[in-house]
């Protein structure tokens, strides 16, 4: 076989097709957030940074990175090993036990990423229970999918935020069969957000374990920011509460925080955490330092939901296809991926603006968009500046405006 031609032509066709991915060379500047240096070419200039995760500005924290600078001078860079083997530090059982508690659980258990965690949990979990069936939302997160897939479990895919149609599929199914349901809070890419209460009661119903997906609500919603299950009053229903340190606390890591027993259970059965070397001190000094902050910051939620809400605004007023959201997720329809890039790189190359263009396979084919998440930390200045640049770029490229 032409294994260089073969990962040469399979490349080619991403070209062809506009799915290409390319990597914008970014380098944060503490303390001038959402402000970036981008390199290019051997030329370094300024951008503005409209597409971030870290939802709430907290990787510019300087609580956040003072506490950081202490743990490595205290701990060194890191942790020395798994968790199993001389790696468990003191700032990881503190950082377990502040999730455990802004979940109102009794324990909590930190991986690498949320990637991480969703995979060895999902993937432990369903392996484990005897014969059991995953009802999974047909939007969730390839983490999750993934989770699901290495389970070998049986799958149901439900209707997207579809009571009804998870309530029909698990009837139809053997009542006593282990079950449990898979699904997000906050959906990413279109910024809509799961009825937790129906989709709750369905668990109920049919006696299955819940997995809730909080990764892109964590910090921001809720009045201690343990998100959207905690906002709308139902996070004592949930079984397993899943959720990023990277997003809304602006650092890295993933946990899932649910009883001492399930939780156990998947520190000792699952391999995605047995054989990972655990998380540098420093980070998990920094998350921690950040998730006790923003426990208390309900000014900075608010001030997150404002800048989203005036940011669909302005979007709307100039005649710019938003879709449709109830989160802080603004997504501006384009709808062909060649035009979406195109759109990315005049942003970048005329105006200094830099927004990531989303294409398949993380959304469907001809719903390609530009993802922007305004923080507490954009102006009206650069809203504005932000508005009068994806106008001309629209004028320019021809692209369909709002209706």
């Amino acid at each position: 076989m032409d294994y260089e031609g073969f990962f040469k032509e399979r490349l080619g066709t991403l070209h062809e097709d506009g799915n290409y991915r390319t990597f914008a060379d970014l380098a944060r500047r503490r303390g001038g957030y959402p402000v970036a240096t981008h390199h290019e070419g051997g030329q370094v200039s300024d951008v503005l940074v409209w597409c971030s995760n870290d939802y709430l500005g907290q990787g510019q924290n300087a609580e956040v990175i003072a506490a950081m600078h202490t743990a490595l001078d205290e701990c060194g860079a890191g942790a020395g090993g798994t968790r199993n083997i001389s790696g468990t530090n003191h700032y990881h059982v503190l950082l377990e036990q502040e999730l455990a508690s802004l979940h109102q659980r009794e324990a909590a258990l930190i991986f690498t990423s949320g990637y991480v965690a969703n995979v060895t949990a999902l993937s432990t979990l369903g392996m484990g229970l005897p014969g059991c069936l995953i009802y999974s939302d047909a939007f969730n997160h390839n983490s999750m999918i993934e989770g699901i897939r290495h389970s070998r479990a049986d799958k149901r895919v439900f209707k997207h935020n579809d009571p009804e149609d998870l309530d029909r599929l698990m009837s139809a199914d053997d009542p006593d069969a282990p079950k449990m349901v898979v699904f997000e809070s906050v959906y990413s890419m279109d910024g809509d957000i799961a009825p937790l209460d129906e989709i709750l009661s369905v668990c109920e119903k049919h006696n299955a374990i819940s997995y809730l997906d909080e990764v892109h609500a964590v910090g921001m919603y809720g009045p201690t920011g343990a998100g959207v299950a905690e906002r709308d009053g139902v996070m004592d229903r949930v079984t397993v509460m899943q959720g990023t340190l990277a997003k809304g606390f602006g650092v890295v890591g993933g946990y899932i925080a649910a009883s001492t027993a399930l939780v156990d259970y998947i520190r000792s059965f699952g391999n995605g955490f047995i054989f990972t070397t655990s998380m540098p001190p420093a980070v998990a000094a920094g998350a921690l330092t950040s998730v006790r902050h923003v426990r208390g910051a309900q000014d900075l939620r608010d001030r997150h939901q404002e800048r989203a809400r005036t940011l669909k605004t302005k979007l709307k007023q100039a005649g710019l296809p938003v879709m449709p959201s109830v989160s802080h997720i603004v997504p501006v329809l384009v709808g062909d991926a060649r035009l979406c890039k195109d759109a990315s790189d005049a942003l970048m190359t005329r105006h200094s603006i830099y927004v990531q263009p989303i294409n398949y396979p993380t959304v469907p084919r001809g719903t390609e968009r530009l993802r922007i998440t305004p923080t507490p930390l954009h102006t009206d200045d650069m809203m504005d500046r932000l508005v009068e640049a994806l106008v001309e770029v629209w004028a320019d490229l021809s692209l369909e405006r709002a209706a």
